[in-house]
């Protein structure tokens, strides 16, 4: 919950950026001479660039978590097995054999969303973002085709006559 609340405060900031950069850069390009009609639309680019981001990371964020409620539906979110230091940062060698277990989980089952999941949350815990994002990003075409191919074994639909 602490996370979210951050996050939303954090979005909300830089909406309130954009916004402001953004009049200014309207500003500059209303006055019409050419160095800041430049400028203006120099201004623009930061806040569309971040805007785009802000959308696509918010994207991001509410997937995973629909894959994680849905995980958590079924019982089959990851115990955090990890030990940790005395300052509750996770042990390194904890991590690295939690990683390998849940690796093998998905090279044996590599179409299976809810093993890239698991996979990414190892990811994370043995703090490599990059691949944790990668791995989750996977975990979420995987289920998306899951759930647009229909349950397993259900018999495919037949195509409505469109007279």
């Amino acid at each position: 919950m602490r996370a979210k609340l951050s996050y939303t405060v954090s979005a909300i900031v830089l909406v309130f950026y954009f916004v402001l950069v953004g009049d200014r850069g309207v500003l500059l390009i209303a006055d019409g001479r050419p160095v800041t009609v430049a400028f203006g639309v120099a201004v623009l680019v930061l806040p569309l660039i971040g805007a785009w981001f802000l959308w696509h990371t918010t994207q991001f964020a509410r997937q995973a978590g629909r894959l994680g409620r849905e995980l958590e539906a079924e019982g089959g979110l990851p115990v955090d097995e990890l030990t940790r230091t005395p300052s509750g940062r996770i042990d390194r060698a904890s991590a690295d054999a939690v990683f390998a277990r849940r690796q093998a989980e998905t090279e044996a089952a590599p179409d299976d969303w809810r093993n890239w999941f698991r996979l990414a949350v190892a990811y994370f815990d043995a703090r490599d973002t990059p691949r944790a994002r990668k791995a989750m990003q996977r975990a979420i075409r995987l289920h998306d085709a899951e759930a647009a191919a229909g349950p397993v074994g259900a018999a495919p639909r037949a195509a409505e006559d469109p007279r």
